[in-house]
């Protein structure tokens, strides 16, 4: 656990596990999982919430129900390193909906993305007329998952 998380107890992380496997369970039934009452359950969740600890509550969407079942990862790299065309660059990538995921690398790639689309040729559409328009791209290398493994939101607390 590291040093900022000196104010959570064990009941606080537990608590914490608990939402991460379903945020929709509620304080009376974390209460109940902990052999404690709602109330103060319910007011450890608020304190982490008011503290930072849990930034949002999240419903995770299946995307081939939404028929999306391609995911690919963009790596890119950028020509010019300054501080301007980086920020020009992550502002853009907020306003692409396709773009799921957005990192700031350390290393021979710049930026990593992930994006879900419908097809090949919807990814395809995807690079030529949007992404590959931003300014100062040098190089875009893509990867596509063949198979979901593991796939998690819950951070090993």
């Amino acid at each position: 656990m590291a040093s900022n998380n000196h104010s959570l107890d064990e009941t606080d992380l537990t608590i914490l596990r608990i939402l991460q496997e379903d945020s929709k369970k509620s304080a009376k039934e974390i209460a109940a999982r902990l052999n404690l009452t709602a109330s103060p359950v319910y007011e450890r969740i608020k304190r982490l919430e008011k503290q930072g600890f849990i930034k949002k509550y999240v419903v995770i969407l299946d995307k081939k129900r939404f028929d999306l079942p391609v995911t690919a990862f963009c790596q890119v790299s950028m020509r010019y390193h300054d501080k301007t065309f980086i920020e020009q660059f992550e502002e853009q990538i907020q306003a692409l909906e396709e773009v799921q995921e957005c990192y700031h690398m350390a290393g021979k790639v710049d930026f990593i993305l992930k994006i879900n689309s419908q097809s090949l040729e919807d990814y395809h559409n995807f690079i030529k007329y949007k992404l590959s328009k931003i300014e100062n791209i040098g190089e875009l290398n893509s990867s596509f998952v063949l198979k979901d493994i593991k796939h998690t939101s819950a951070l090993n607390i």
